[in-house]
């Protein structure tokens, strides 16, 4: 799609699909909660004294052991209240009106909660703001052709994209798109964002933003005006869950694009998602389902999107979660877990010193039964021979929800989409360096226990300089044939460099803001400088199949 016929279609603001519902988040409410009422009281038959009740539990128990900031100052009162009237209700005549209007009550409170706002100013004044910041994240302060930090243009050479933009562009008006990205960072939601607005020049899409976020009032103030639905992961009580759910399904049918993490949060490993949380999944499928009982046939548009950067900010405080969980009382928290005031320093002066990029993989475009879709939106067979997908929804000539159906699709749409995150990898000089790094030395480790191997107090391991290039030529090798048969893609730095050029360019990159360099090298050695690091940055190749093509590589299981 040209640019031009880009502006037209998508220039104006107040016509994108994220204003309009802003404008009407009233009504937009009111609907949401009749839609997950309905489903509430007809899957709970009359029980619904049963539900509230489980619901008033776990709230209370969530206030007394995990308060926030950011909860509501009247939340303690509030679920007591219920609790009250949950039992004066119990001997009324009209117990069960007493009992839906209660309900009502709840599930208008987590609508209010969740459902976010739109604000056309704040999100122009973002648009600028980010641009700046990122310039400082991605550019250096002199660069080449540039000064102080560059302009726009700088910026957005930094921001890789593959994929087919033009389908995406040329779909957006035929049905309503979910894109699923990867997530490895707190960054990675205003990253996607910024993308497309910048590169495929897309309007907003809503999203969902973890309500531990707003305990930063800085966050909170943008967040809640630039579409963000809040995602409280603390509330585990029947009532939430399906307010939340009936938010993603009913969005969708709406016409709202949005961003869905189907990982749930980010990788606490560094390992590209290989499950995602069904849940979400789900939602698709059934707003496809709803569509078509309405009698609209607009599609819901599937795209995956893995991102790769050179760099998580947050990667010392994740990978200290992760050995913590895996390895219990054998992982040691580190100290550097928090950067200190030093950390900070650091990160200001590589700000200026530093350079790198951030590489976005679109993957197949597909509806919720994992087909492609030509430009037209039409859904295709493996031989290219267009499907009417109201017959996955049929039953004797009519269309029926059916739970065991959906949830076959919601897993095998599962499956599709951890197989376009493992073929669109964008494999970085870093993801090379990190990975034969730590499996070098961990060759040499007697025992298959990663945890106790990171906890080890190793004199700054090593490794011969020459054994660590032949080892990265031989990943170098089995990658370049990969990414002919397209299981996976490569960074320009692996395409057109030799070994040499690929592991100075990795060195120059992996994990550029941290504290210290985790490889480095002297004379004729690698020394690496932080073993847990490296093991967050080598996690990305790790659900590739290198065991079985190199002796030297042993098979670890991340999640």
């Amino acid at each position: 799609m040209s640019k031009e016929k880009t502006k037209e279609l998508f220039g104006v603001i107040e016509q994108w699909p994220i204003t309009k519902a802003s404008k009407g988040r009233k009504e937009f409410i009111e609907q949401l909660n009749s839609f997950v009422y309905e489903r509430l009281n007809e899957g709970h038959n009359g029980k619904l004294s049963e539900l509230i009740s489980k619901t008033v539990y776990l709230e209370k128990q969530r206030i007394k052991l995990n308060p926030w900031k950011v909860d509501p100052v009247d939340d303690k009162a509030y679920w007591n209240n219920i609790g009250t009237q949950l039992d004066l209700i119990q001997n009324l005549a009209d117990k069960e009106n007493a009992e839906e209007e209660l309900l009502k009550r709840i599930i208008n409170r987590y609508s209010e909660e969740i459902v976010g706002h739109f604000d056309k100013k704040t999100f122009l004044f973002s648009r600028w703001f980010l641009t700046t910041f990122f310039k400082r994240l991605f550019n250096k302060y002199f660069g080449k052709n540039q000064w102080r930090w560059g302009k726009k243009s700088h910026l957005l050479e930094k921001i890789k994209v593959t994929g087919d933009i033009s389908l995406v562009q040329n779909l957006f008006t035929k049905g309503t798109v979910v894109i699923l990205p990867t997530h490895h960072s707190n960054l990675d939601s205003i990253m996607v964002g910024y993308m497309i607005d910048t590169k495929m020049e897309l309007p907003v899409f809503s999203y969902g933003a973890g309500l531990n976020l707003y305990n930063v009032e800085i966050a909170a103030y943008f967040m809640n005006r630039l579409g963000a639905f809040r995602v409280d992961r603390r509330k585990k009580n029947p009532i939430y869950l399906e307010c939340l759910k009936g938010m993603t399904s009913y969005s969708l049918t709406t016409g709202i694009n949005n961003i869905f993490f189907p990982g749930g949060t980010r990788s606490r490993s560094g390992a590209t998602e290989s499950k995602v949380k069904l849940g979400l999944i789900s939602s698709l499928i059934e707003a496809q389902r709803l569509n078509i009982e309405h009698g609209d046939n607009s599609k819901i548009i599937v795209v995956t999107m893995n991102l790769n950067y050179h760099f998580v900010l947050e990667a010392k405080a994740l990978i200290d979660q992760y050995l913590r969980h895996v390895g219990r009382e054998k992982h040691i928290i580190s100290r550097d877990s928090k950067p200190g005031f030093s950390g900070y320093v650091q990160l200001i002066r590589q700000l200026f010193n530093k350079e790198s990029e951030v590489y976005f993989s679109l993957g197949r475009v597909m509806d919720v039964f994992g087909n492609s879709l030509d430009e037209n939106g039409n859904s295709l067979d493996k031989f290219g021979n267009i499907i009417d997908i109201k017959d996955y929804f049929t039953t004797d000539g009519h269309i029926k929800a059916d739970a065991q159906r959906e949830s076959i699709y919601t897993r095998l749409l599962g499956e599709y989409v951890t197989k376009e995150y493992q073929k669109n990898q964008v494999v970085l000089s870093s993801n090379i360096i990190s990975y034969v790094a730590f499996q070098t030395l961990f060759e040499e480790y007697d025992s298959q226990d990663f945890v106790q191997f990171i906890n080890t107090k190793h004199n700054k391991p090593s490794i011969p300089y020459q054994l660590f290039k032949d080892r990265c030529s031989e990943v170098m090798d089995i990658l370049q044939s990969w990414a002919k048969e397209n299981l996976i893609i490569l960074a320009p730095e692996i395409q057109n460099s030799d070994i040499e050029e690929m592991i100075h360019h990795g060195l120059e990159h992996l994990g550029i803001y941290h504290k210290n360099m985790i490889l480095k090298k002297m004379d004729d050695l690698v020394f690496v400088q932080d073993l847990s690091l490296l093991f967050f940055y080598h996690n990305r190749l790790v659900n590739y199949s290198f065991d079985t093509l190199l002796p030297w590589v042993s098979k670890i299981k991340v999640e």
